[in-house]
């Protein structure tokens, strides 16, 4: 059995829902009949009907219930409306775009919605294209209550969020990015539903398992086979009809099933042969094992919170960990991907497994990205939190080192606005998720103050959205050719030598400093010098003129790269 609506030729189509918990289930047809769906085995619900494409659908429960499809194609009026039946095709006009090799890979996380949309988003593509930019990561564009969203609350995986666009107009964005020679990554979530607009718990609660909690509730069953082909079917359906060049799994540690993950990159790569597609993780755990086998990275919060604190300062909540010699956990991230390998990271519990052997590649480094900016109680990016040749100096470390580097939009042009948490919400959950956020800042000496965690925007107040979208900073230009520069470099002399690089060496050589060592695919020499503080340090330098220098690493803030050659 398949999820979702299948169009069938004569204008009709075949209508299927895993429903167990029922013994009746009603087809609703807005332009026609309600149809009785016949019970199958192992809990399916299936019929086939007159329904053309573009038909509203829905199904009617036995206690009069109506709800979506949850894979729904496309919805009519929002996650509580009806389904729309869409068969319709696009004419791509890239159909010879196979993809890019990972090791190309810059990548550029952006939210569709603070950027207008599909259709915004894909007029903002040859900038980027232009800058250096080889990929683009969208946020989670799922089916979410209301019209603004993160995109973490979506509770229709396989509908794009009509706030958003059409279908069509998401094929259209990836089809731009392909003819400007950008890959395009999708985050996606397979390990929770958002509060508003999730049904599955009132017709199939096998859906879930209530021994399993994550921070928003009972953990899917992904052992269940109808729920594992849920997802499978989701992540199939964006690579192949929506021709996304890869996915990013969201916060797969609360998945917890790690055969689930590998079946599933088995799958996704044996159904996209010939293509090049990259398999992304977000994984707390950081978990090696993962990286060794069918997905290609994991974004490395170790570096940035390393990064963080050193630029900032900041050693409450989170940063907690990385408090204590910093650059020293820095320097271990540019060598060995994780600075935590196994070693206790809060009292009774320890992070992470060896990842010394694994190649930089398998390490997506950032400064900033949607987490690390939005989850911040003001949404401040670091224009605001620390000095601009510090910052520059922490730019070079991250593009022209060996890792694969996220940028985060806006860091381009050295945005000042804010990237705030939004929902639109109402009522009591509109009131439990704004009093939820500020709660969460209790243990942030700031905000240990009920006046000082009344300054926290609500997240539903639509400005709060507004004020999200990305302006220029003041010294846009700058930003913008130090960006345009160090890809160039990337671009030229990293990414021809990069397959195949390793480690050499990495250490603090000052309290705010690392200096780090690669050999490179072709035998040359990759040195790095990064000073992220204020005060000069004495370390010696490499022979030759270096590839590219900021700064003064010796007498304060800066950062000195030199390729030797073999």
């Amino acid at each position: 059995m398949r999820w979702g609506p299948e169009p069938l030729d004569g204008g009709s189509a075949r209508f299927s829902l895993w429903a167990p918990d029922l013994e009746e289930l009603t087809l609703e047809l807005k332009d026609g009949a309600a149809v009785p769906m016949r019970r199958e085995e192992d809990g399916w619900f299936r019929v086939e009907a007159e329904a053309a494409d573009g038909a509203r659908y829905r199904f009617r429960l036995p206690n009069g219930l109506a709800v979506p499809d949850p894979a729904s194609r496309a919805q009519d009026g929002g996650v509580h409306g009806w389904s729309v039946l869409s068969a319709a095709d696009y004419e791509w006009k890239s159909d010879d775009w196979r993809g890019r090799p990972w090791c190309e890979a810059v990548i550029y996380e952006l939210h569709p919605g603070v950027l207008g949309g599909f259709a915004g988003t894909a007029a903002k593509l040859p900038e980027l294209a232009q800058l250096g930019v080889t990929a683009v990561e969208l946020m989670p564009v799922a089916a979410f209550s209301g019209s603004r969203n993160w995109g973490y609350d979506g509770v229709l995986p396989y509908a794009p969020a009509e706030s958003y666009g059409t279908p069509a107009e998401l094929k259209a964005l990836v089809d731009r990015a392909h003819e400007l020679g950008l890959t395009v990554y999708l985050d996606v979530v397979y390990n929770h539903f958002g509060p508003d607009g999730n049904y599955l718990g009132a017709y199939a609660s096998d859906f879930f398992h209530e021994d399993g909690h994550t921070p928003w509730g009972a953990a899917v069953s992904v052992k269940r086979e109808p729920v594992a082909r849920f997802f499978i079917d989701n992540a199939l359906m964006w690579l192949n009809e929506y021709r996304f060049d890869g996915l990013r799994f969201d916060a797969v540690h609360a998945i917890a099933d790690d055969e689930f993950l590998d079946a599933m990159a088995a799958e996704l790569r044996a159904a996209t042969e010939g293509r090049e597609i990259h398999l992304i993780l977000e994984n707390e755990a950081n978990d090696p094992d993962r990286l060794s086998g069918p997905f290609d990275a994991q974004w490395n919060d170790d570096f940035h919170n390393a990064a963080h604190v050193i630029l900032t300062g900041e050693t409450a909540s989170y940063y907690e960990a990385f408090a204590e010699e910093p650059a020293q956990k820095l320097a271990r991230t540019l060598s060995e991907g994780f600075a935590y390998q196994g070693e206790k990271i809060a009292p009774g519990r320890t992070r992470g497994a060896p990842s010394g052997h694994l190649p930089p590649t398998a390490f997506i480094d950032f400064l900033q990205n949607h987490d690390q900016v939005g989850n911040r109680a003001l949404g401040e990016r670091l224009t605001l939190l620390t000095r601009p040749e510090r910052l520059r100096a922490a730019t070079v470390l991250l593009l022209l080192s060996p890792s694969i580097p996220m940028l985060f939009m806006g860091d381009e042009t050295g945005s000042r606005s804010p990237f705030l948490f939004f929902t639109d919400f109402h009522d009591e959950l509109a009131d439990a998720v704004r009093e939820g956020r500020r709660r969460e800042f209790e243990r942030f000496p700031a905000f240990s103050d009920p006046e000082a965690r009344e300054r926290i925007p609500d997240p539903n107040d639509e400005e709060t959205f507004k004020r999200s979208e990305p302006q220029p900073g003041p010294d846009a230009n700058s930003w913008r050719s130090l960006y345009r520069d160090l890809l160039t470099l990337r671009r030229t002399e990293i990414v021809p030598r990069l397959e195949g690089a390793k480690a050499l060496s990495a250490e603090a050589v000052g309290e705010a400093a690392v200096r780090g060592s690669w050999r490179l695919a072709d035998g040359s020499l990759l040195d790095i010098i990064a000073n992220l503080g204020g005060d000069g340090i004495g370390v010696s330098r490499p022979v030759g003129e270096p590839l590219f220098e900021t700064g003064n690493v010796s007498e304060g803030a800066g950062c000195v790269v030199w390729l030797t050659p073999a």
